[in-house]
């Protein structure tokens, strides 16, 4: 195992796989995909050159004892054998230094004329044997005709989950070896605690395994990436997965400046963006002693010792400077930089806006106010700016003087119109440069999107805020205001109700969900047109400015990423939120589940496809 830290959760779940429950307590089976996770965070078992778990295939008795030390403590240590162990076992021989390793350690023996067979299938009971010695069970623990009693406790203890092989001389597939070491985690030793505790980890209170707590012991890093920082990463980048800002991602999606971190075993990296520009205000508790700094209103502490050298007396930036701070998966500063050193200008959407009163580095404080813009380059960004001068929701660009200085505008364009080609590379006769950057904005929010997404579409003059060219006279950089609709938020309205108070007053109430968090708005003389169902949300969720009904079709199944309505088909949103409504009650589901499940769907969408509209809602009941 590599060395294990304690460090907070990620600031981001890693994508979608992190929001997979664990089902230690439960005595449900786990999905393959989350004990896949766990096994291979842990360094216990990993895929073939490729990453290919090759699961069906039959675990050999050199593979078992190999995962069965890797899932010990200082497994990864295990170095190659000095001598021969057996006669077919070579010094030579891949596992050598494991099979030394596990017969001394007594988890395993030979056969009594002398080999190891380390190419023959480990059967049930054998595989039982070994999972129980980790444990700390021996031979004098069991009384009976082996394996009964052996294969009796490796019930009582649930190790049996997941695990396809029933009798004892069934022989383990991959995957059943992986259940085996994935319940081992959270089964007791015979001291009574949980196995997990000796590889330096706890089970949640539930009882369960934490796959986000695992990952982030396993992870390591961070490394900025800029230069040559791919020969820092010690494996094959080319099937490498790759997570940026807590969603999926591609190697080619890596920006300058993110900062990086990776699980080997897991083939996987993990890319943040954000960054923070400002003014240095005040380091505490000292320059000389750095532990945190206040830049642009924003306290963070030093997730390296790198970025805190850089804002020590010892570095090169101090109080009054203007620095962008890197910040890594927690939020804490892993590199400080020159504003000069990034892009000079950028422009984005402003997402968030902070008003405060601030130390001034001099023993006074001042009122500021800090806005957070996402950049057309899909990074989000944080400036102090003139208070009350920008809201969320405005067209914001920004300029980096050689000097650092920051100069914020509104940046204005020539207007633009016309329709996308179908290959989505240019509207009408300007093309689209090859990185163009495309941010598309609602009232409050925005997203990133490729030029894909708008093929066939007809932009009018109105949805286009602002276009850029490069020097061969393409489009650079566009922001669009609600064409798509991807930056728009949607709910599931779930009650309207209304009160008649005398002649002319009239109170209502709407109860709505947004994506898992609930909404209520009580006796209201605020009226919104709107039934049950699919809406548009407008303005702050919790007090909207409006709400638009959306349009619903009856589907009968899932295909892909469409939702069939007889011979007709509706393309459902990469961000589609989907309910389950039994008893009056909606829940959070998801596409495979509902499929699965063969309920009746209700799909919402908010326009025509053509216009650019998807599916955003889908009811299961």
């Amino acid at each position: 195992m590599k060395k294990r830290v304690t460090t907070a959760l990620l600031a981001a779940c890693i994508a979608a796989s992190l929001s997979l429950p664990c089902y230690a307590a439960t005595g449900t089976i786990p999905p393959v995909s989350e004990v896949t996770q766990v096994v291979q965070a842990l360094g216990i078992m990993n895929g073939d050159a490729t990453g290919a778990m090759n699961l069906d295939a039959q675990v050999t008795r050199a593979e078992f004892i190999t995962i069965a030390l890797k899932a010990s403590v200082n497994g990864a240590q295990i170095g190659e054998a000095s001598t021969s162990p057996f006669p077919d076992v070579p010094y030579t021989h891949w596992a050598a230094g494991f099979v030394e390793t596990g017969v001394k350690a007594g988890l395993i023996s030979g056969f009594s004329d002398g080999t190891f067979r380390p190419n023959a299938p480990i059967n049930l009971a054998e595989g039982v044997t070994v999972a129980l010695a980790l444990l700390g069970y021996t031979s004098s623990d069991f009384s009976g005709a082996y394996p009964s009693p052996q294969m009796s406790l490796y019930r009582s203890l649930s190790l049996d989950k997941g695990v396809s092989a029933k009798v004892s001389s069934d022989p383990l597939t991959r995957q059943d070896a992986m259940y085996l070491f994935y319940n081992l985690l959270s089964a007791k030793t015979k001291a009574g605690q949980p196995y997990i505790n000796t590889l330096g980890y706890q089970l949640n209170a539930s009882g369960e395994v934490d796959l986000v707590s695992i990952i982030n012991g396993e992870m390591q890093g961070p490394i900025v990436a800029t230069g040559s920082w791919k020969s820092s990463v010690p494996f094959d980048l080319s099937n490498a997965t790759v997570i940026r800002n807590g969603s999926a991602s591609s190697l080619g999606q890596i920006q300058d400046m993110d900062i990086l971190y990776w699980n080997d075993t897991m083939n996987t990296i993990w890319a943040y963006s954000e960054k923070l520009t400002g003014t240095i205000q005040d380091i505490q508790p000292s320059s000389s002693n750095p532990t945190s700094v206040t830049v642009s209103g924003h306290t963070l502490n030093f997730e390296t010792v790198s970025a805190a050298y850089a804002l020590s007396d010892l570095g090169s930036f101090g109080l009054g400077d203007t620095v962008t701070l890197l910040l890594g998966r927690d939020g804490a500063i892993a590199h400080v930089i020159s504003p000069s050193e990034t892009e000079a200008d950028r422009c984005g959407i402003v997402i968030k806006t902070e008003k405060a009163t601030y130390p001034d580095g001099h023993g006074s404080t001042y009122m500021g106010e800090t806005i957070t813009i996402l950049a057309t380059d899909g990074n989000t960004y944080s400036y102090e700016a003139p208070i009350g001068y920008f809201k969320a929701g405005d067209f914001v660009g920004a300029n980096i003087g050689a000097d650092g200085e920051i100069t914020l505008r509104r940046p204005a364009s020539p207007q633009l119109s016309g329709t996308v080609s179908k290959d989505g590379t240019k509207i009408d006769n300007l093309s689209f440069a090859d990185d163009i950057e495309i941010l598309e904005a609602s009232d409050s929010s925005a997203v990133s999107i490729y030029p894909s997404r708008l093929a066939g579409m007809k932009l009018e003059s109105s949805s286009i805020l602002y276009y850029e060219l490069n020097g061969r006279g393409e489009i650079s950089r566009l922001v669009l205001r609600n064409a798509t609709g991807d930056a728009r938020t949607y709910a599931l309205m779930t009650v309207v109700g209304q009160t008649q108070m005398g002649e002319l007053s009239r109170f209502y109430t709407y109860k709505y969900d947004i994506n898992g968090s609930p909404y209520v708005i009580s006796d209201t003389t605020k009226h919104y047109p709107v039934s049950r169902g699919g809406v548009i949300i407008e303005g702050d969720p919790s007090n909207p400015d409006r709400m638009i009904a959306m349009n619903s079709v009856k589907a009968t199944q899932i295909q892909s990423n469409q939702l069939l309505v007889g011979n007709k088909t509706y393309t459902i949103s990469e961000q589609v939120i989907v309910y389950e409504h039994h008893d009056d009650v909606y829940t959070l589901s998801t596409l495979d589940r509902v499929q699965d499940l063969g309920l009746s769907l209700t799909g919402w969408y908010d326009k025509d496809e053509s216009e650019g509209g998807r599916i955003r809602i889908i009811v299961a009941e």
